[in-house]
């Protein structure tokens, strides 16, 4: 299939990816082209902005998580319909999962890709310099291809000469653009990175438009969009939830309806991958999404529940101070229906977070600290729960700045090996199954077939 499309990269992180890359979709879908989004890795909070720019669903392109060979699969699946695709990457460009060189990085999914690079360049403390960092970015790999440089926080016009003059002595890379210094684009960060989208409504679409002029004034859309049709027809076929659990034998039996699985939104669990909620509709569920923040009820006839991640610790009062909902929660558990839950989810099923009080569903204690949980984790369920029958094996993310304290005779979820020996985490058992680690499902689509599978049980047992 040919899909014009074009990975955005950098040097390092902090050069202007996110501010481009949406900037450059939004100046896109503004010209009437219809835009797919995506961004390389487990990033949840750069795909809202993505999605307010161009107007689907922003989704992750992450190899560790979903596997490399299904990399070309997703694109097309989420790209279905679209002119263009622009692909966000992460951290450096050359910068993977830890101890495994160049995997998972921007550069490796550019070639799983075969997609055209342009390299965002923070100029803003350099002049000729720019062109010997340009010339070993594209040298250092041949089998990546960029074609083509943002110049990103340019000072002025004498400072663009400067720039321009070295990138045309040294040769080789076009330049898209150059783009000037700007505070009205600027986004608020916390403690776990930019704040969501979800969070900031009106104050979320006026940055992602002024990101947008930004492009405009500075980007030559018809050269960028040229490179991105050069791009070679990818032999692949777009990824399939259904396809993925026919193969598993699913999905759930029809005869017996359609279990109704709750699925936490809102601006305090904003974190969920687009194809997670697919797998569980492919494998027979009727999905229904309800805000914790709002609703005082679990959703009609709810069989099972999905809690994912998010930022409860900001909304800890809120959480608490609907105790209807936490109340419907822990009855819900009590009856035995399946219930899944990542990082803020875990969280949200403990007794407090921060002294503030939650479901109760598990005995744990959560608290905010300063240290910073983050990593990949190559994992074992070491119980059987809903979700995943002992010797389960996973690939996960970790990002957090909680720590539970768990009460006794509780069963883990996981088990992994890390920097300082073997760790267990998370906690399981008939019912529940709870943990820091987030888990991109089309990795791992047994799983929501398991959870439905249980909810239809737990459907036919009320």
């Amino acid at each position: 299939m040919h899909l014009p499309r074009v990975v955005i990269a950098a040097p390092s992180s902090g050069s202007g990816k996110t501010t481009i890359a949406t900037g450059l979709m939004a100046a896109l879908a503004g010209r009437g082209l219809a835009v797919s989004p995506h961004k390389v890795g487990p990033d949840y909070i750069d795909p809202g902005y993505h999605a307010l720019a161009a107007g689907r669903a922003g989704r992750n392109l992450d190899a560790f998580l979903a596997g490399p060979e299904r990399l070309a699969g997703l694109l097309l699946h989420g790209a279905a319909g679209a002119d263009i695709a622009v692909v966000e990457g992460v951290m450096g460009m050359f910068d993977g999962a830890a101890g495994r060189g160049e995997f998972a990085s921007t550069a490796h999914v550019a070639k799983l890709l075969r997609a055209p690079v342009v390299l965002v360049v923070d100029a803003s403390s350099q002049s000729r310099s720019v062109a010997a960092l340009v010339h070993g970015f594209a040298s250092w790999d041949p089998e990546v291809r960029i074609g083509g440089v943002i110049l990103n926080r340019v000072a002025s016009d004498r400072h663009e000469q400067l720039l321009r003059e070295a990138l045309d002595e040294g040769g080789g890379v076009q330049v898209l653009g150059v783009v000037r210094r700007s505070a009205a684009v600027a986004t608020p960060s916390r403690h776990l990175g930019l704040v969501p989208a979800v969070e900031r409504d009106a104050e979320a679409l006026r940055a992602v438009r002024d990101m947008g002029e930004l492009v405009r004034a500075g980007v030559d859309l018809d050269a960028l969009l040229a490179l991105a049709r050069s791009a070679p027809p990818l032999p692949d076929a777009p990824w399939s939830a259904a396809g993925e659990i026919a193969a598993l034998g699913g999905p759930a039996d029809p005869a017996a309806g359609r279990p109704v699985v709750a699925l936490a939104s809102g601006a305090a669990f904003s974190f969920s991958y687009a194809e997670n909620a697919e797998l569980l509709a492919a494998a027979g569920a009727e999905v229904a999404p309800f805000d914790p923040l709002r609703d005082h009820a679990l959703p009609e006839r709810t069989s099972a529940l999905v809690v994912g991640g998010g930022f409860p610790e900001v909304y800890a009062a809120q959480l608490s101070a609907n105790a209807p909902l936490r109340a419907a929660v822990a009855a819900l558990a009590a009856r035995g229906a399946p219930i899944a839950a990542e990082c803020a989810g875990l969280l949200y099923l403990g007794r407090s977070l921060d002294g503030l009080p939650m479901c109760g569903v598990l005995d744990t204690e959560a608290r905010m600290t300063e240290r910073l949980t983050l990593g990949y984790r190559e994992a074992v369920a070491l119980s059987d729960s809903p979700l995943a029958p002992t010797g389960t094996r996973v690939n996960g993310h970790e990002f957090h700045r909680t720590r539970c304290e768990p009460g006794a005779g509780q069963d883990p979820a996981w088990g992994w090996r890390g920097p300082d020996g073997p760790r267990t985490e998370g906690f399981a058992g008939a019912a529940v199954h709870a943990s820091y680690l987030h888990l991109h499902w089309a990795g791992a689509p047994a799983l929501p077939l398991r959870l439905v599978q249980r909810a239809q049980q737990a459907a036919a047992a009320q």
